[in-house]
């Protein structure tokens, strides 16, 4: 009795998936043939100014280059002996004169190496407004030149000679060059104002004024550049200048540039002696530290895991 309803069972089965089959061939067809999608009507459009359309982009035809056949393209090659190289920025292979490669080293060494307090508070100029004001001042006390020299002393001979006798005569102030006398004045304290270059070269020469200036109470500055203090006193280039005495007329403006700088560098030399200088990393090194601290993070999170 049992392999009978087992029999019948299949049959249903096997009947049920052919019907099911005719069921999907037959949609496909009538799938083949639907009628396309009514169309939407179209709904009121609102009243407004027309835009005018975008005018058609006309497609500008390009000349064809027409390739002499006679000549034929050959690849380059630049390797070593080959063919003449590529321009390319050779600055970092340019044998430079000896005084602009010592330049170079110089500022490489002072960024790369540790620059103690007393050197490296030369590389706090004064800010150039400042600075204009006070050349600006010191370009009237200029000494005299050779030339000014000898036609004074003429005109005092031609005057003995005429018999008007020799009328003696008050010496104008002028600027004071150079570090003995400047240094000589900074310690009887006769100076009023002292002026260093940034740039000296050895710094021995000068490392000391601002100590001295602190000690016995001047007002001391530094500026940029020994070339535009060698042009005051009319020489190439000078370590070091001081105003000792001024014209009535100029006590002023003398007296708001000594307080300026005194707040700037007398006042702030406590602070300025504590700061060093340089220790400053090279791109090279900057990029192996990093490389070197990102691989220790790396085995460091493996061992945690």
């Amino acid at each position: 009795m049992i392999p009978s309803v087992n029999k019948i069972w299949n049959k249903w089965n096997s009947y049920t998936l052919l019907v099911a089959k005719m069921v999907q061939t037959l949609w496909k067809r009538i799938w083949q043939f639907r009628p396309p999608p009514p169309k939407m009507p179209k709904g009121k459009k609102a009243k407004g100014k027309k835009v005018a359309a975008a005018p058609a982009v006309v497609k500008k035809q390009e000349a064809k280059n027409v390739v002499n056949p006679l000549f034929e393209k050959r690849s380059k090659n630049f390797g070593i002996g080959q063919d003449i190289q590529p321009k390319r920025d050779l600055t970092r292979f340019v044998k430079w004169p000896c005084y602009i490669r010592l330049q170079r080293q110089r500022a490489i060494l002072y960024k790369r190496m540790k620059v103690p307090p007393a050197i490296n508070q030369f590389t706090q100029a004064l800010d150039r407004q400042t600075a204009t004001q006070l050349l600006k001042l010191a370009h009237k006390y200029r000494p005299e030149t050779k030339e000014e020299k000898n036609q004074r002393l003429l005109a005092q001979v031609e005057k003995k000679a005429a018999g008007k006798g020799d009328v003696p005569t008050e010496r104008p102030p002028v600027l004071q060059a150079g570090v003995n006398t400047v240094t000589t004045l900074v310690e009887n304290k006769k100076a009023q104002l002292v002026v260093t270059a940034h740039d000296m070269d050895p710094i021995e020469l000068v490392v000391f004024l601002p100590a001295l200036c602190c000690k016995t109470a001047v007002p001391y500055c530094i500026i940029k550049g020994k070339a535009r203090l060698g042009r005051l006193v009319h020489r190439k280039t000078c370590t070091t200048v001081a105003f000792t005495q001024v014209n009535s007329e100029d006590k002023g403006a003398l007296a708001k540039l000594v307080e300026a700088i005194r707040t700037n560098y007398n006042d702030r030399y406590d602070e300025i002696r504590r700061h060093w200088g340089g220790n400053v990393l090279g791109p090279k090194s900057v990029a192996r530290i990093a490389k070197l601290e990102k691989a220790k993070a790396k085995e460091l999170a493996t061992k945690l895991g």
